[in-house]
């Protein structure tokens, strides 16, 4: 018995409301019994001295009419005693229904959360719930559908990874196979050319599967901020140097445009820099020769506002929101091996910038018009 009501809330809420119930006619029972005496000697006995009020039904005096008011009071008494335990055992069978059906009531609810919880766990996250009610229930309720939403979110960005990484590494595999096949069957000559391409893609997978470990821990969190103060300009010359010969090459020019006032940011200067040489990166490979590119930093309050603004291509409005979600590609055409990088670095800065309690958004005007690509990061003041 006490395993049932251990296991069952309908049944705990049962005998809570029957616990209550027997509490208030304890109470009620001890109330009558003390107060029915003083009350009758108030309003029958008041001057006559009948000693009522001990509860006990003694006289202190004798005579005939206090005899017959005596008798009167244990008779009242006596019909009052029968009237309530009526009126109790009557009280007592409709509180006993009512709470039945109260404690229904609200384990209905709890039912229909653990049916359609089970449902989730079974992997159908389309599951959802009534969720109209105002009170914690319908909160409740309210909560585990967003839940639900969220899980159903996670599980089709799960689906959509597996299939881009399936895509992304069949791309350079079936580079590698064909070029393979072919110099078996003596279809290519075994030339160094051949040789470099079939490098090549093998490089370009192994950079795909760093891309996606950093990815992971990037997402997961696991990895450590050295967090202290830096200077603006020491971040962007560390990342200019990188970008020394492709700058030469494309004849491209990079200005920096940093007000001499302002003050270190707190950051980790390694991942700071990841995240500038994947825009300048971007930038520098979405531009054209003889284009520019700017690096400006603007103080905004207790922040410091770094953007990389490029005269390149440009970025559609409607492709805007979507730069930061992993494997996305404005054009959705370009490869790999044409300059259409992996889709993961964006993704990756956007992460380590919220890891340092910063935000990072883009701009553009449209196509042709450039693109600017802004993070926020604390000033160490």
């Amino acid at each position: 018995m006490i395993d049932f009501f251990r296991r069952h809330l309908g049944a705990k809420l049962f005998l809570s409301y029957l616990v209550v119930i027997l509490v208030g006619a304890i109470v009620l029972g001890l109330a009558t019994r003390f107060t029915v005496p003083e009350a009758f000697n108030s309003h029958m006995g008041l001057g006559m001295g009948l000693g009522l009020g001990n509860g006990q039904g003694m006289m202190q005096e004798t005579g005939t009419g206090k005899t017959a008011v005596l008798d009167l009071f244990n008779s009242f008494q006596a019909s009052f005693n029968e009237a309530l335990l009526l009126a109790l055992l009557a009280a007592g069978v409709v509180a006993i229904l009512v709470s039945l059906l109260l404690s229904r009531g609200v384990v209905a609810p709890v039912r229909v959360l653990t049916a359609a919880s089970q449902r989730i766990a079974d992997g159908h996250y389309t599951e959802r719930v009534n969720s109209t009610g105002s009170d914690e229930l319908g909160q409740l309720a309210h909560s585990f559908n967003q839940m639900a939403e969220k899980l159903e979110q996670v599980e089709s960005m799960r689906r959509q990874l597996i299939g881009d990484v399936s895509h992304e590494l069949r791309t350079p595999l079936t580079a590698i196979k064909g070029s393979m096949e072919g110099l078996m069957d003596g279809v290519l000559p075994a030339t160094s050319e051949i040789y470099q391409q079939i490098h090549q893609e093998a490089d370009r997978l192994a950079r795909l599967v760093d891309d996606l470990q950093e990815l992971s821990r990037v997402e997961a969190g696991a990895y450590p901020l050295d967090m202290r103060p830096l200077a603006i300009s020491t971040l962007v010359q560390t990342t200019l140097k990188r970008f020394v010969a492709q700058v030469r090459v494309k004849g491209i020019e990079i200005i920096s445009d940093l007000p001499a006032d302002l003050p270190p940011v707190l950051a980790d200067q390694d991942r700071i820099t990841q995240v500038l040489t994947n825009l300048v990166g971007n930038a520098l490979q979405y531009t054209p020769e003889g284009g520019k590119v700017t690096i400006r930093a603007i103080r905004h309050g207790g922040e410091i506002h770094l953007a990389v603004i490029d005269t390149g291509i440009g970025i559609p409005a409607e492709h805007i929101p979507h730069l930061f979600t992993r494997f996305y590609r404005v054009d959705k055409s370009r490869s790999r091996q044409a300059g259409g990088g992996s889709g993961i670095g964006l993704t990756i800065a956007r992460h380590l910038v919220e890891a340092h309690g910063g935000r990072i958004w883009a701009e553009s005007d449209g196509e042709g018009q450039g693109s600017t690509f802004t993070f926020s990061l604390k000033a160490a003041e």
